[in-house]
């Protein structure tokens, strides 16, 4: 697979997680993080993407702790939140 294919892939997914909620804010972390990502930051992705959106969303929120395996400056920048766009009702 293509890097170019490779990243479409992750970002469609990204956005496509089942709630607004989740594709916002998974999506939105996705599109701020992943162009500047190395191949491991990109497997990062792919391995977060496996996981339940609630269980991500809970890493965010800092409600629940992610698995050691995710741990690192990508878990830090998910936990800023500052990658979520305000949008009106």
């Amino acid at each position: 697979m293509t890097t170019d294919l490779r990243l479409r892939r992750i970002k469609f997914r990204a956005w496509h997680r089942g709630t607004r909620e989740a594709d916002l804010m998974i999506g939105g972390f996705t599109d701020r993080h992943l162009d500047g990502c190395d191949e491991a930051g990109v497997a990062w992705f792919e391995a977060m993407l496996e996981e339940n959106e609630v269980d991500v969303m809970a890493w965010a929120l800092g409600t629940q702790v992610a698995p050691e395996r995710f741990h690192g400056p990508l878990l830090d920048a998910l936990r800023r939140l500052d990658y979520v766009s305000k949008v009106s009702r």
